[in-house]
């Protein structure tokens, strides 16, 4: 990252998220490839051998989206940084516009019966579920198969995706939500093959 003044304190993580980004490679130019991967590997490595995940669900909470971001989101979507800034953006989403994400599942769930039970999501979604949902999938990254969280994410937003298509013809803006339906599903079709590429042992 070309900004080299000072970074502002962060809260401490069981790892110390500033610490790994400063062994990482810190905020060189011209590292910021190597640091998103080298950061998402030091972050899922130090979960998954951690016995508490909840410190590493709620790590945007801790440390704040914006500073994730600016270690992952313009990494390939395709790489093991892409996939948790989906992770941790799906999280976020679900947490701060639950009623959203419901309203979108309601929709969406009788036609894509199938993605709907991989993701998880109960029946009829509410707000509380819309959370845990998206908590246990996040969770999954640390304390379960990582694929498989990779492929409970990508067939939530699948679900969210045709729930745009559905109501994208009562909706005065349904050109923007039809554009948001097809962003909905770039992303699921990166999880899903990042997924493959993890149990390949080659998500990097």
């Amino acid at each position: 990252m070309a900004d080299q003044r000072a970074r502002p304190h962060r809260p401490a993580l069981h790892s110390d998220l500033t610490a790994i980004i400063d062994a990482a490679g810190g905020t060189q130019p011209g590292s910021r490839a190597e640091l998103a991967a080298a950061t998402a590997a030091a972050l899922v490595h130090a979960g998954r051998r951690d016995c508490d995940d909840d410190r590493f669900v709620a790590l945007a909470d801790r440390v704040g989206l914006d500073t994730l971001a600016d270690l992952w989101r313009d990494a390939e979507p395709v790489s093991l940084a892409g996939a948790l800034w989906a992770l941790y953006l799906l999280r976020q989403w679900c947490h701060t516009n639950p009623d959203e994400v419901a309203r979108l599942w309601r929709a969406g769930q009788p036609m894509s019966a199938a993605d709907a039970v991989v993701a998880g999501v109960p029946d009829y979604a509410d707000v509380d579920a819309v959370r845990r949902v998206a908590d246990s999938v996040l969770g999954g990254a640390y304390r379960g198969d990582f694929a498989v969280a990779l492929e409970r994410a990508a067939a939530l937003f699948r679900v969210l995706a045709t729930g745009r298509r559905e109501l994208a013809g009562a909706d005065e803006y349904g050109g923007s939500e039809l554009e948001r339906a097809q962003r909905n599903e770039r992303v699921a079709a990166d999880l899903a093959t990042a997924a493959n590429r993890w149990r390949a042992g080659r998500l990097h």
